[in-house]
């Protein structure tokens, strides 16, 4: 008897797995990815008074599906002087990993008594950052197995850019983790709704701490985003792929979809940073003040699935409006020299990570 109950638990927890991963990966952040490509070229558009997209569908929200049949049904043409074999694994090692990563962000408290989130791990941070740096891989091959000087350049400026920020983007969250004494991301948001968000803790117990923890969380913060913009190769980091120097970079030799791939990859890897992001420093699916914020330790069945059906909505709405912000900032500063790009991470936000963590250390001693 116990042998059956325990196949009937395995089996609805691996049905129940495998919709949230069919839900989340490829009926939310795959069309979230075609949107934000459809958004950065209004966006863009908006900010240099153009028109942008505006002929396929209303308001040019069909150009995105327009792209993805050009992609299609582009001759996949490969040229023969590459290293084939890693030529063709490289755009896969970079998306991968991009998909990956959202296995353990909350995207919602619970929805018909199931936890939304794929994978609940008392590791989420670590789990992201390790799955994360793969994509490292990806982009290296890309340049290497493209036998060509561009690419190369790409791939090696890459290389040195995503590891030198890899350590301050892992340094910035230690804070928090220390603040929440925690590692699973479904856990720190829930102590987000019921006592604040990092980012804004001006409600719950503890209030007079929360605002003395404020400002190692906005350092954290500060080093944690410009870091995500450094490993997401986005402007004003975007020195791996830049056009005006090395035409396009590590992706100069790609084509129809191995090229597409890579730029799946990038505006995932966007919308995951975006999604940790939000988890740690802005409530994840939490609304602002407790509202519908469910009691510590409720089981996810107790929560009634309208709740949960806001919380998701509200989730996406918090990791839209900071896609929104990576958008902006591409198409207001300019491109850092490359000089200036290593400095920042090495001369300024790996100490200033390190003092913060010592600060953070600091504030809790006195508090406790």
């Amino acid at each position: 008897m116990d042998l059956d109950i325990l196949a009937v638990s395995t089996l609805h927890i691996t049905i129940a797995a495998a919709i949230k991963v069919v839900a989340f990966v490829f009926l939310t952040i795959l069309p979230l990815v075609a949107l934000s490509v459809w958004a950065e070229r209004r966006v863009s558009a908006a900010m240099q008074d153009r028109v942008g997209p505006n002929r396929v569908g209303p308001l040019g929200l069909l150009q995105p599906v327009a792209d993805g049949i050009k992609f299609l049904l582009k001759e996949d043409f490969t040229p023969k002087h590459v290293r084939k074999g890693f030529f063709w694994l490289a755009p896969a090692l970079t998306m991968v990993p991009s998909l990956l990563t959202c296995a353990v962000i909350p995207f919602g408290s619970s929805l018909f008594g199931e936890k939304m989130v794929i994978a609940d791990l008392d590791v989420g941070p670590l789990f992201v950052f390790a799955i994360a740096s793969l994509t490292v891989y990806g982009i290296v091959l890309a340049g290497w197995a493209s036998n060509s000087k561009y690419p190369f350049l790409g791939g090696v400026r890459s290389t040195s850019q995503m590891i030198s920020y890899e350590i301050s983007l892992g340094l910035s969250i230690v804070p928090l983790i220390m603040i929440y004494g925690e590692l699973n991301l479904g856990r720190i948001v829930q102590d987000q709704a019921v006592n604040g968000w990092a980012m804004l803790p001006l409600w719950g117990e503890g209030l007079g701490k929360n605002l003395l923890l404020w400002i190692p969380v906005t350092i954290s913060f500060v080093i944690f985003t410009t870091s995500m913009f450094a490993e997401t190769n986005r402007l004003p980091f975007d020195l791996p792929e830049c056009e005006t120097e090395l035409v396009a970079g590590y992706h100069t030799e790609y084509s129809s979809m191995k090229f597409a791939l890579f730029f799946l990859g990038e505006y995932a890897a966007m919308i995951i940073g975006s999604g940790l992001a939000v988890t740690l420093f802005f409530g994840g699916w939490s609304l602002p003040f407790g509202w519908l914020a469910p009691e510590t330790g409720a089981a996810a069945a107790d929560i009634p699935w309208w709740h949960g059906a806001i919380h998701i909505l509200t989730f996406f709405a918090k990791v839209i409006v900071f896609i929104l912000f990576f958008i902006a900032v591409r198409w207001t500063l300019p491109r850092f020299r490359y000089d200036q790009l290593m400095d920042l991470g090495w001369k300024v936000f790996f100490e200033l990570a390190i003092i913060n963590v010592i600060l953070t250390a600091i504030i809790l001693w006195v508090i406790k």
